[in-house]
C-alpha cells in the first residue's frame, strides 16, 4: 500500500484530502507544523485526524525556526514582494515542506502531499522546496488531479462529503473569504474579496489587531533592539525570535499597525487580490531600516536595495533552497554585521514615527553633517569633486543641441 505524508491543518481542504487519499488506497501520515497559528485547538485537530483514519499524526513546533531562520533573513534584505507584501505565507511554505519531508523519512512515506490548489502560489513553493531538498521526492497534489476536481468542483461538495463521512468542519458554503495564518501574519483572499469593488479592509474580520480608527487616542512608544541586523529585544527586554514577533504583534495590533490590500502578480501568471495584516513584522521592517540608515555603508545599502526585489521574487515564487538565494543570503549576513542599535517608534492609529535611534556603530558624524559654521567638512573640496563628476556632462554638452 502506498504511503504519504500530508501537510495537515485540520481545516476543510486538508480534512477532505486526508479522507480522499485514504479512499484512494494511501496510508496517510498527517503533519501539523506549528507556526504560531493563534486560537487553534491542537488536540481537536489531532483527534479529527485520528478519527478520520490517519496512520499517524505528528505535531512539530517550528515557531522559533520560522522567525529566526526564515523571516529574519528576509527582513534583513528588506524584501517586500512588489514593494508591499511582507511574504508571511511565502516564507512559511519551504519550512513546512522541509518538516514534512523529515517526518516522511522517519515514517517511511513514499510521497509528500499538500492541499494547495493548481491556481495558487503555494503549490509552487511546496513542490519547488521539496524537490530542491530531495530530487527523488514524489509530490501528490490532489487539486491538480482531474478526478479529485470532478468529485469536488466546489465547497458545497466538500462540505457534503464531510457530512457523509462524519467529519466535523466549521466551514460554510457562504463564507465570504478564506484565510491563512501564522505568527508572522494573516492573509485573506478569495470569496467576496475577488470583487475589487468590495472594500477588503471593511469586509475582513481581522484577527491580529484593531482598526486604526479603534486604536487608542494616545501615542504608544516601543523600542526595538537589533544585533547584526537581527531583532533581539523589545523595550529593553531580550527575547527569542518568536517572542520578539509575538510581543510586537500585540503592541502593533492594538495600535492598528500593518494592514494592506493589494492586487499582486502570482507566479502562475494571474493577478489576484489579497488582504494582509502583519503588525509585528511591519514594525520590524521600519525599525530595521532606521538602524541601517545609521550603520550601513551607502554603496552597500544601495546595492542591497537593488537586489532586494530579486530576493522577494525568489521567496514569493518558492526558490528558497536554490543556490542563488544561498549566495544572496551569504551576502546579506556579511552586510548586516554593523547593523546594531536601538530604535524607538511612536505608534498612533496605524502610523509609525521615529522618536529616536542610537547605535554603537553609527556612521553619522554630526561634525561632518552640521549645517552650522565650523565642523570638519571643508566645503571648498566640493569644487574639485564637482568638476570631476561633471566632466562627462560637459563633454557631451558640446555636441548636444541646446534644449533651453
Amino acid at each position: 500500500m502506498p504511503s504519504t505524508v500530508l501537510a495537515y491543518s485540520g481545516g476543510l481542504d486538508t480534512s477532505v484530502i486526508l479522507c480522499w487519499l485514504m479512499d484512494e488506497g494511501f496510508d496517510v501520515h498527517c503533519v501539523y507544523v506549528d507556526l504560531g497559528q493563534p486560537g487553534e485547538d491542537r488536540e481537536a485537530i489531532r483527534r479529527k485526524a485520528v478519527d478520520i483514519g490517519a496512520k499517524s499524526v505528528h505535531f512539530i513546533d517550528a515557531q522559533q525556526e520560522l522567525c529566526r531562520d526564515f523571516a529574519f533573513p528576509v527582513l534583513q534584505w528588506q524584501a517586500k514582494y512588489e514593494g508591499v507584501y511582507l511574504l508571511g505565507t511565502s516564507i512559511a511554505r519551504p519550512l513546512i515542506a522541509k518538516v514534512c519531508l523529515r517526518v516522511g523519512r522517519e515514517v517511511g512515506a513514499d510521497s509528500f502531499a499538500h492541499g494547495a490548489t493548481g491556481k495558487g502560489n503555494d503549490q509552487c513553493r511546496f513542490q519547488l522546496a521539496a524537490e530542491s531538498l530531495d530530487a527523488s521526492v514524489k509530490v501528490v497534489a490532489p487539486w491538480r488531479m482531474e478526478k479529485f476536481r470532478r468529485k469536488f468542483p466546489g465547497r458545497s461538495e466538500m462540505i457534503a462529503y464531510c457530512q457523509d463521512k462524519g467529519i466535523p468542519v466549521k466551514a460554510s458554503v457562504d463564507k465570504p473569504y478564506s484565510s491563512d495564518e501564522n505568527c508572522l501574519h494573516i492573509s485573506y483572499e478569495a470569496g467576496r474579496l475577488e470583487d475589487l469593488t468590495v472594500n477588503g479592509v471593511e469586509l475582513v474580520e481581522f484577527g491580529m489587531g484593531v482598526s486604526p480608527q479603534d486604536a487608542p487616542d494616545k501615542v504608544e512608544p516601543v523600542t526595538i533592539g537589533f544585533e547584526s541586523g537581527v531583532p533581539v529585544a523589545v523595550d529593553g527586554r531580550r527575547l527569542g525570535a518568536f517572542e520578539v514577533v509575538s510581543q510586537l504583534n500585540e503592541i502593533g495590533g492594538r495600535n492598528g499597525i500593518g494592514r494592506i490590500d493589494m492586487v499582486e502578480n502570482r507566479f502562475v501568471g494571474m493577478k489576484s487580490r489579497g488582504v494582509y495584516e502583519a503588525p509585528g513584522m511591519t514594525l520590524l521592517y521600519d525599525a530595521h531600516r532606521l538602524v541601517e540608515q545609521l550603520t550601513m555603508d551607502r554603496d552597500l545599502m544601495h546595492l542591497r536595495d537593488r537586489l532586494a526585489p530579486e530576493v522577494a521574487e525568489m521567496v514569493y515564487n518558492g526558490f528558497w533552497y536554490h543556490a542563488k538565494l544561498d549566495a544572496l543570503m551569504a551576502l546579506s549576513r556579511q552586510a548586516q554585521g554593523p547593523v546594531t542599535g536601538d530604535v524607538t517608534l511612536n505608534l498612533y492609529k496605524g502610523n509609525m514615527q521615529v522618536a529616536g535611534r542610537v547605535s554603537p556603530n553609527s556612521l553619522y558624524d554630526e561634525g561632518i553633517a552640521t549645517m552650522e559654521g565650523g565642523g570638519s567638512y571643508n566645503q571648498t573640496d566640493a569644487e574639485g569633486f564637482l568638476r570631476i563628476a561633471g566632466l562627462p556632462g560637459r563633454v557631451q554638452a558640446r555636441s548636444r543641441p541646446r534644449e533651453y
